[in-house]
């Protein structure tokens, strides 16, 4: 068994690489675009009110802003397409060593309740169930083609913004019911295993909602849907931190028991 136990670690040990953590500072992604419309409408209207300013050095003065206006809009341009990138890459690569953990640790499991000898295949069917629906609905999404999309077609974004929310949200269900199935299967083993509670779920939110939202504060609601996009996989995160080292501890003194 130890072949199958050396793979779960490495499975474990992708967590720092796979699990990417992501700062709020990304939400300055948000605020230059918003900052800059400011300062722009609050130009024109100091143009409007006194336009004898704008003469010689105030001519001057106004391309200058208006010139950082632009350096500043492009930089905003490039960074929203390097984030979506990153959002996108991230589900990808968790996804992949989630499956990647469940596969190793289902065969882990089989070969200890053989060294048991304890039927267990009906616990273990419902396991490779839930492995099965996550390799069919956690296909990966092209990180490359979703940044460079929502770089041409705006609308693309919210789309973008759509199945991070919803694959997010059914992936940690799908996971719950596979701890819990795991739990069960321990237990029949006589191991005792009991899958810490997650202190934030993330909850099923509503898109539509969001998007509209979205529309009416001129995008300021935005902010605040970026920031979710950013924390929700990184509370999901730090729960596998906590979840994945029980679970190799437990399964590790399992192994030496047998």
């Amino acid at each position: 068994m130890s072949a199958e136990l050396e793979n779960l670690r490495r499975d474990i040990r992708m967590r720092v690489e796979y699990d990417k953590m992501m700062s709020t500072a990304w939400l300055a992604v948000y605020l230059i675009p918003i900052t800059l419309i400011i300062v722009r409408l609050f130009l024109l209207l100091i143009i409007a009110t006194f336009p004898t300013m704008f003469l010689g050095w105030g001519k001057l003065l106004l391309l200058e802003i208006l010139f950082l206006w632009l350096v500043l809009g492009i930089i905003s341009f490039i960074v929203s397409i390097v984030l979506i990138y990153k959002l996108v890459d991230r589900r990808n690569t968790h996804f992949k060593r989630q499956t990647f953990l469940m596969e190793d640790t289902i065969k882990l499991l089989r070969k200890i309740a053989e060294e048991k000898k304890t039927s267990v295949e009906t616990e273990l069917s419902l396991c490779e169930r839930t492995l099965r629906e996550a390799r069919a609905e956690e296909t990966e999404r092209s990180a490359v083609l979703w940044a460079i999309l929502s770089a041409v077609i705006f609308i693309a974004t919210w789309y973008v913004y759509y199945f991070l929310m919803k694959d997010f949200y059914k992936h940690e269900r799908r996971e719950d019911e596979f701890w819990e199935d795991i739990s069960k299967i321990l237990s029949k083993l006589g191991i005792s295993f009991s899958p810490p509670r997650r202190m934030n779920p993330l909850p099923n939110r509503n898109f539509i909602l969001y998007l509209i939202l979205s529309i009416i504060t001129i995008g300021i609601f935005g902010i605040y849907w970026l920031y979710v996009l950013i924390k929700d996989p990184n509370e999901h995160f730090r729960y596998h931190a906590s979840i994945d080292e029980e679970l190799f501890t437990t399964l590790e003194k399992a192994v030496a028991a047998a």
